[in-house]
């Protein structure tokens, strides 16, 4: 891109996301060798056709003008499309340039119509050079004709006529060569600006990718803490219980015992329904209620302590991902009850009304401080499963004053 011509103003925003090459001539190399190609050809007849210049001149003009053809093919073409390729030599432009002086000065001199060819090379200057070196050179070749015409002694209205054609060719060429830099400039601007915008669109891509990897960790984190390492947590003290009056109490430890199985027989048809994304096997041939009562129930078992479970209203759906976020919240629930609380009596209740639904988990233990807890997943997790369905987590909690858990969602 010129760096030296004034640019054009701010344009509309790029909204299409078609890719535009970052050199505007790039591609374009075909299209303007069969320009070159037309006018040269044309210039060659106009000269054998219309000139009234002698044989041997028209052939010297024509000789002239094809010499363009291999100086073109050899150094014009490295000079205006090598920069595409990153080919281009430092003054190769100036040189070719410089070489198509004598050679157009052959052709007006032989035919004194051999200025046509001037349609192609005047945007070849500024294609091959710089803004203002291409400017120089314009001037230079289209005053090629008005010397060759002083040279020939040409009569005065003759060399004026010429001098103002020249002026115009090099007007014109000025103000269409500006011109086309706006446009080219315009395209190398848009095209960077394109490039961002992909870069950018690439960077959100690979930002919410690595965010969806992260969403799915966690709740790959908090599934697994809220039921398989549950599970676990519950056959290790059963076990512990079992061992306890294995020797002592026979059928205490056989309770014990089938207690570890149903849990570890739970435990992997949770771990089958996670691998599957399935609905957890809890709420698979059950309804809520039922799910909690035996969860409930279950826990009172293992812990040896009264445990209650109540339903109240007529039960409605609330939907598969809803009824999943209640299940988990009473299941950390009653497991923190089981780790922490030291309780000897919890009450879960399941209240169903018509604009809400409320779990409840109540115990008499040790309580807490809710203020000073914040590590974990327990009661981190609770809340963010439950404002991720819109309901609300209120946890009320004193030391020695037991503690109430409750999700309400809508």
């Amino acid at each position: 891109m010129h760096t030296d011509v004034p640019l054009a103003g701010p344009g509309r925003p790029v909204t299409c996301p078609e890719r535009v090459s970052p050199d505007a001539w790039a591609g374009g190399e075909l299209r303007w060798d069969a320009y070159f190609a037309v006018v040269l050809a044309g210039t060659i007849v106009v000269v054998q056709a219309a000139s009234s210049a002698s044989g041997p001149a028209r052939l010297t003009a024509t000789g002239a003008l094809l010499a363009m053809v291999p100086w073109y093919l050899l150094t014009g073409r490295r000079a205006l499309f090598g920069r595409s390729a990153g080919q281009r030599l430092a003054g190769l432009g100036t040189v070719f340039v410089i070489g198509l002086v004598p050679l157009l000065a052959l052709a007006e001199y032989g035919a004194a119509i051999g200025a046509f060819i001037l349609l192609a090379l005047c945007p070849q200057c500024f294609m091959a050079l710089t803004y203002r070196r291409a400017i120089g050179a314009v001037v230079a070749l289209n005053s090629v004709e008005v010397l060759v015409t002083l040279a020939r002694r040409q009569p005065a209205a003759q060399t004026a006529t010429t001098f103002g054609i020249a002026v115009l060719g090099v007007a014109f060429s000025v103000v269409f060569g500006t011109w086309v830099l706006r446009i080219i400039n315009q395209s190398a601007e848009r095209a960077e600006l394109i490039a961002q915008l992909e870069q950018t669109r690439a960077d959100l891509a690979e930002a919410n990718r690595e965010a969806g990897q992260l969403a799915e960790r966690d709740r790959l984190a908090s599934e697994i803490h809220d039921t398989i390492a549950q599970g676990f947590t519950s056959i290790v003290m059963l076990v512990q219980a079992a061992e306890a009056v294995i020797g002592t109490d026979t059928d205490r430890a056989r309770k014990q015992l089938d207690l570890i199985g149903r849990t570890a027989r739970e435990n992997l048809a949770e771990a089958r329904a996670l691998v599957a994304g399935l609905v957890p096997a809890a709420l698979t041939l059950a309804t809520l209620s039922d799910a909690m009562a035996r969860l409930t129930e279950r826990t009172g078992q293992e812990l040896g302590i009264r445990a209650a479970f109540t339903a109240e209203g007529p039960p409605r759906p609330l939907g598969t991902g809803t009824e999943v976020v209640l299940l988990r919240v009473g299941q950390e629930a009653l497991a923190n009850v089981r780790k922490h609380a030291k309780a000897s009596e919890v009450k879960v209740s399941l209240v169903f009304a018509d604009d809400h639904c409320r779990l409840q988990v109540c115990d008499d233990g040790a309580g807490f401080d809710p203020g000073l807890v914040s590590a974990g997943y327990g009661l981190r997790g609770m809340r963010v499963r439950v404002a991720e369905i819109g309901g609300v987590l209120d946890v009320r909690s004193a030391p020695g004053d037991g503690t109430t858990v409750s999700a309400e969602v809508r």
